[in-house]
């Protein structure tokens, strides 16, 4: 693990790191409470598709988790992603670049890259809990919708150090191919948050529906709300924290100032 820039603010320390991974070089971000000391939850942020390891939605909820529960967090760039983007189609809008290649070989890279981005998770767990600051007996946490729990699903049926998930935007559908996604989720029996976008016109309610009841965790909860894929609620932030605090506890030594 390489740590590439350290940088502070309100409370929060971001390290820019680099991970081993199956493939070469993962870029990552770490962040953890200023001067932080001792070991503590960490949960792992997976982000959506086209999106990144610092998208805004990612960095809101993981200077919320460090700022208001005292955790670690930890994201990596995904494969055609961020600083792992082809050298060939770097610079191009994200959305105009899943636009151009079609539906059918964007499918092909994300399922095909799914066990390629379980070993990159685990390889960065286990890096992160070689340090002081988290270590490696803490509470382990998963966060990750739409492209995030297509890979989050395989992750957290293979990974036994993870206790607790928010997964959502992601279906199953009846496909053969999807067999398999589905007797993973059967395998997960660690406590949920499901979150569904009512109106997703991504992926149909239905299929959202379908994975939900695929989980064979007995504790697992479904918040739905109205709107399109990309239109969660603000207000379900608060609901992570809640859900992650109830299950990793609260690291006593949690920042209290600080904005959200």
């Amino acid at each position: 693990m390489d740590v590439i820039s350290t940088a502070s603010e309100q409370g929060v320390t971001e390290r820019r790191v680099d991970f081993p991974g199956s493939r070469g070089t993962v870029p990552g971000i770490v962040w953890t409470p200023e001067d932080a000391a001792g070991p503590r939850p960490v949960v792992l942020l997976g982000h959506g598709g086209t999106q990144h390891k610092r998208t805004p939605n990612l960095l809101a909820l993981a200077r919320r988790l460090v700022r208001h529960l005292g955790y670690a967090a930890v994201a990596i760039d995904a494969p055609y992603h961020g600083e792992r983007v082809p050298p060939d189609e770097r610079g191009e809008d994200p959305a105009a670049r899943r636009a151009r290649l079609g539906v059918d070989e964007w499918r092909r890279r994300i399922f095909g890259a799914s066990e390629h981005m379980v070993a990159d998770w685990r390889r960065t767990l286990d890096a992160v809990q070689t340090l002081d600051e988290v270590g490696a007996w803490g509470p382990v946490g998963y966060w990750g919708v739409s492209m995030g729990t297509r890979f989050g699903v395989p992750l957290l049926a293979a990974e036994p150090r993870a206790t607790a998930a928010v997964l959502g935007l992601g279906g199953v559908g009846p496909e053969p191919e999807a067999e398999a996604f589905r007797a993973a989720a059967r395998g997960i029996t660690i406590p949920l948050l499901f979150v569904l976008q009512w109106d997703d016109e991504l992926v149909e309610r239905e299929r959202g529906v379908a994975l939900y009841t695929a989980f064979g965790s007995a504790e697992k909860t479904m918040h739905v709300n109205p709107g399109p894929h990309v239109g969660i609620p603000p207000h379900e932030r608060e609901e992570f924290e809640r859900f992650f605090e109830r299950h990793l506890g609260r690291q006593p030594a949690a920042a209290a100032a600080g904005p959200a």
